[in-house]
């Protein structure tokens, strides 16, 4: 049961008990504050209303936006309508506006995430609505983030500068952005204008179809963009929903921790990601066959194909939700056969409509030429190249051969999923399935961890302390991105800076695990009991 504050009851809490006169301070001080009009609806009300939840979300996400306008990217081409704000420029360009919005992003972000953490504790109470809650936190947190610049990565800006590969009469698959004139003006990473684009042609075309609309005004751009980064998250919202309510289960969990998580908000709207729309379309197939709407269900799968061409290694598995648990090999062939029949011919129709066919094939298979020193395999790859280069070698095929071997292992691994009896659930298999291709890449970006987790959290629920560990490794990686991500002048010292918003979200950190009296309890909870009143 919980205690009158509405959270756990945790008498052997560790942390609590060494900073025991702390904790009591900090709530001394909370409840003197719920007393103060303008502070109360964010420090008061009754621990069983989410409203104070969502609330002190919605500040956090403020606060994000508003330090994005002096650390997020913003290109600085011509074309660009905010680049030389009177409004904004002083944020950007002195000392002191790039000091307070690293603040106001790093201390939001974090902010940001224990408020989803109170969420959980609050949404848990009875006489909620647990799932309309988690919901509505998720619109109310991600409407500031509309109107930030994009924070944690700029590959929104190497969308359109594929975009306008296209609209060059260019391919994404054989030509680079570095190749058009003006193009670090416009934003794109320097690491990707010299790589082949990853996306499929559905999104390539819209791609193109953006910078046509754009007229190249990066605002403009990004605005579109981030239309298709919401769309994602509602898709996303509405499969988790649909699918925990199709298998029995309860969904207020799934949609918690993969939708409402801050490090999806924060990477989907405030990163403009297409991630989303991708693993929603993917989740959306799923729903469709369990529906027993076996053509649709794979339609919505080529579409997430079509977006991101990584997930065609969910088909075998979509397959398998078609027929039974037990069904013989037989069975699996044919819906196998089916399967894979519709998603190339979706496949050849929009490759012929945008003239880039299967090129997205080569491309994927190529990919990892810009492999980032912290993806496992890229290293290894560099480290044996860099070997074989001491004896002669070319460190660049050297280290293809080793990414090409990892690749044949994760595509070894999918097809013993596939095919191991007994049959696994459909929905995790393909977790494991999309993980092994994630582990074992020669590239991994720290949002690639949000594709797995809905698969995951649809299939099982997992002991507190696998529950503890996600959230500590959710934290690590938004620190990441937000240390890593900061944009700002050449003439201020990017090192200091990232210090300063390292030191920011470490110190929250330990104060959210340690000492704050109302999240300290979930990440030192004694392991008898439950996390959450009446959860297991």
């Amino acid at each position: 049961m919980s205690n009158p504050a509405g959270i756990p009851d945790f008498p052997d809490l560790r942390a609590g008990r060494r900073f025991a006169g702390t904790t009591r301070a900090l709530e001394a001080l909370r409840q003197r504050g719920s007393r103060i009009p303008l502070l109360g609806r964010l420090t008061g009300g009754g621990e069983n209303s989410p409203d104070i939840a969502i609330a002190q979300g919605l500040l956090a996400s403020i606060m994000v936006m508003a330090g994005s306008w002096g650390v997020g990217w913003i290109p600085s081409s011509q074309e660009s309508l905010l680049a030389r704000s009177k409004f904004l420029l002083p944020l950007r360009v002195e000392m002191l506006g790039v000091i307070i919005c690293t603040l106001l992003l790093a201390l939001g972000s974090m902010l940001l995430f224990r408020a989803w953490l109170r969420l959980r504790q609050r949404a848990g109470e009875p006489g909620t609505d647990p799932v309309a809650s988690i919901a509505k936190s998720i619109w109310v947190w991600s409407i500031p983030l509309l109107f930030s610049f994009p924070i944690l990565s700029k590959d929104v800006y190497s969308y359109l500068g594929q975009g306008r590969l296209m609209h060059a009469g260019l391919s994404p698959y054989t030509d680079w952005v570095s190749q058009l004139p003006g193009w670090f003006a416009q934003g794109s990473d320097s690491l990707w204008a010299e790589s082949t684009s990853p996306y499929g042609p559905l999104f390539l075309m819209y791609a193109r179809f953006v910078y046509f609309v754009s007229g190249g005004v990066p605002e403009y751009g990004v605005m579109l963009m981030r239309l298709v980064a919401v769309a994602g998250v509602a898709l996303c919202a509405w499969a988790v929903v649909a699918l925990a309510r199709l298998t029995g289960r309860d969904a207020a969990w799934p949609l918690w921790i993969s939708v409402a998580n801050p490090l999806f908000l924060l990477n989907m709207v405030g990163g403009v990601h297409n991630d989303g729309l991708m693993i929603g379309a993917t989740l959306l197939g799923f729903v469709l066959v369990a529906r027993k709407r076996h053509l649709a269900g794979i339609l919505a799968a080529a579409a997430a194909i079509a977006i991101k061409p990584i997930v065609v290694l969910v088909l075998p598995f979509l397959g398998l939700a078609m027929v039974a648990r037990n069904a013989r090999m037989g069975s699996k062939i044919r819906a196998w056969l089916y399967t894979g029949a519709v998603a190339t011919a979706v496949m050849a129709l929009l490759g012929e409509a945008s003239g880039l066919w299967f090129g997205w094939i080569p491309a994927m298979a190529g990919a990892g030429s810009a492999a980032f020193p912290y993806a496992p395999v890229g290293l290894l790859g560099m480290l044996v190249g860099w070997l074989g280069s001491l004896a002669g070698g070319d460190l660049d095929f050297i280290a293809g051969i080793v990414f090409s071997v990892f690749r044949l292992a994760s595509l070894a691994i999918v097809f013993w999923l596939a095919v191991r009896r007994p049959a696994g659930p459909p929905l995790l298999y393909a977790g494991y399935g999309l993980g092994a291709a994630v582990v074992l890449a020669p590239i991994i970006q720290p949002w690639y961890l949000l594709w797995l987790i809905p698969f995951f959290a649809l299939s099982r629920r997992y002991p507190v302390n696998w529950e503890r560990a996600l959230y500590i490794l959710c934290l690590l990686v938004l620190l990441s991105g937000v240390v890593d991500q900061l944009s700002i002048g050449q003439w201020f010292s990017l090192l200091w800076v990232r210090l300063f918003a390292a030191a920011i979200c470490l110190a929250y950190m330990g104060y959210l695990v340690f000492i704050d009296p109302k999240t300290a309890a979930i990440f030192g909870a004694d392991r008898r009991r439950p996390l959450l009143p009446g959860k297991k």
